[in-house]
C-alpha cells in the first residue's frame, strides 16, 4: 500500500507541476527579448491595444505555460470596458480575446 500511495502523490506532483504556469521575472522577459526568442514587450503591448483602439493597458504579465511563452494584457476601453488577451509572445498571434466579466 505504501508503494502504490508514493507512486500516486509523486505522479499527481510531476501532473500538476507540467500543468501549472510559471510567472517570468522583468530581468528573464528582458533576457528572451534581448536573445531574440521573444518580441519585444512594446510590440506586444502595440499589437493588444490595436484590437481594442482607445483602449488603456491595466496590467501585463508574462509566463511560460507548457513550454510556450504567453504574454497577458488586460485593457479598459474608452467604456470602461475590462478585456483580457494572450499573445503567443513568440510571433504576436494573439490566442485570446475576449471581456473580463
Amino acid at each position: 500500500m505504501n508503494r502504490l500511495t508514493a507512486f500516486f502523490i509523486a505522479t499527481l506532483m510531476a501532473i500538476s507541476g507540467l500543468a501549472s504556469a510559471r510567472d517570468l521575472t522583468a530581468d528573464e522577459a528582458k533576457k528572451l527579448q534581448d536573445a531574440g526568442t521573444i518580441l519585444s514587450i512594446e510590440k506586444l503591448n502595440a499589437t493588444a491595444l490595436s484590437k481594442h483602439p482607445g483602449a488603456t493597458l491595466t496590467d501585463t504579465e508574462l509566463e511560460q505555460e507548457y513550454g510556450k511563452y504567453i504574454y497577458q494584457v488586460d485593457l479598459r476601453d474608452a467604456q470602461g470596458v475590462d478585456w483580457e488577451l494572450e499573445l503567443d509572445a513568440v510571433d504576436g498571434t494573439v490566442l485570446k480575446n475576449h471581456q473580463d466579466l
